[in-house]
């Protein structure tokens, strides 16, 4: 069995696609207004709105992208204005890790894993 995606539900699908491929360095010119896929590397991630309100704060869920050097992203997320809420840091696990937010609240992690992993 494989995880097929991971879905995002949102009030504005547009900001909400048009943010992650950004930060992922992806191009599209989909405007959508329903339902968008941000594909990268056989990964999956849809974002979505069913017609029904949402209330944007998804305090429950956060996402990790394993980035080949985490200090490089830090320096190009902030040439693209994105508020970085933890900068780049080794953890006691050996992974080096930032930490910032959509602009719906959701929890996104930048991460280099070390060279052993």
């Amino acid at each position: 069995m494989n995880l097929g995606e991971v879905c995002i539900e949102t009030n504005d699908v547009v900001k909400i696609a048009d943010f992650y491929r950004n930060i992922l360095g992806i191009s599209s010119d989909c405007k959508d207004e329903v339902h968008q896929f941000v594909i990268t590397e056989g990964t999956t991630l849809s974002v979505y709105n069913n017609g029904k309100a949402k209330n944007n704060q998804n305090e429950n869920i956060s996402l990790a992208f394993t980035v080949d050097d985490v200090d490089e992203e830090y320096k190009r997320l902030l040439n693209l204005g994105i508020h970085i809420i933890d900068t780049p840091q080794l953890q006691p696990w050996g992974a080096k890790n930032m930490h910032f937010c959509d602009p719906d609240g959701n929890h996104i992690y930048f991460r280099s894993l070390p060279k052993s992993v």
